[in-house]
């Protein structure tokens, strides 16, 4: 008997676009070690490990070198497969314990809607690894309990950026979340983040990263739903509306992959 699997492309409509997602099913907790070691076979950036409660699912994630406290396009991804496998009926909304708490997530016309905690970024002094990192002068620099959080002067400069990995993988963070407000609509703002210290170079669309963004440009641009761009190689589109300490984050989802892990 193995365990039931699935990779599901997140924030995207479209396969191979957004961030792709293992998810992995359990009957009980299995060791920290071996779900490092499925994380590392399935070499994705992000693999989910789920477990059933009686009121909430336990989940986990693990990069293929670490495991982190948030993640939210595996969990958008986890959800999704709960409720197209038939694991959750449509109009109950899914319920994860997780490293940072309660996150749950519901069904809507336009995708899922995920409540997450609002991380938003203080202001920060630059370390050294990061301006030599990027190879620029930020406009801003922040940062929050997970990464540093940097803007840049326009959407070219951010999507043309080169970063030095080895530079960035010597910083004291998760990672580094560089953004800029869109050039042009249907978007706000657009971003890229960096994650080379967990094994991440470059995280094609991240939730957790959007915790920062939509407090960030909420206030920047004194709106309260705004639609954000990750240009990644693969690109996905994250919409947000972030109230009070918390940020609620929608997307889309689509299964690339059923298949069985065996034990």
């Amino acid at each position: 008997m193995g365990f039931p699997l699935y990779i599901v492309d997140a924030f995207t409509k479209e396969r191979f676009k957004g961030n792709p997602a293992a998810i992995c099913f359990l009957e009980q907790p299995q060791s920290e070690s071996w779900m490092q070691q499925v994380a590392a076979e399935m070499n994705l950036s992000e693999t989910a490990f789920v477990v059933s409660g009686e009121e909430s699912y336990g989940l986990r994630w693990f990069t293929p070198t670490v495991e982190v406290d948030l993640c939210g396009h595996a969990t958008l991804a986890t959800a999704h497969i709960l409720w197209e496998s038939g694991r959750l009926p449509h109009g109950e909304p899914a319920r994860f314990m997780t490293k940072s708490g309660l996150l749950t997530a519901k069904l809507g016309g336009d995708g899922i809607e995920m409540d997450f905690p609002a991380e938003p970024p203080e202001a920060a002094v630059a370390p050294e690894e990061l301006v030599q990192g990027l190879g620029l002068i930020p406009r801003y620099v922040g940062r929050n309990r997970m990464d540093f959080f940097v803007e840049v002067d326009s959407e070219e400069t951010l999507r043309t950026l080169r970063p030095d990995f080895g530079l960035l993988a010597r910083l004291d963070a998760r990672g580094v979340i560089v953004t800029s407000r869109s050039s042009g609509s249907p978007y706000d703002f657009v971003s890229r983040a960096f994650y080379p210290g967990t094994g991440v170079d470059e995280d094609p669309v991240t939730g957790s990263a959007h915790c920062a963004l939509a407090p960030y440009w909420a206030k920047r641009l004194r709106k309260q739903e705004l639609v954000g761009y990750q240009a990644s190689e693969r690109g996905g589109v994250v919409k947000v509306r972030p109230e009070g300490d918390r940020v609620y984050l929608s997307g889309q989802a689509v299964t690339v992959l059923q298949g069985q892990l065996e034990e």
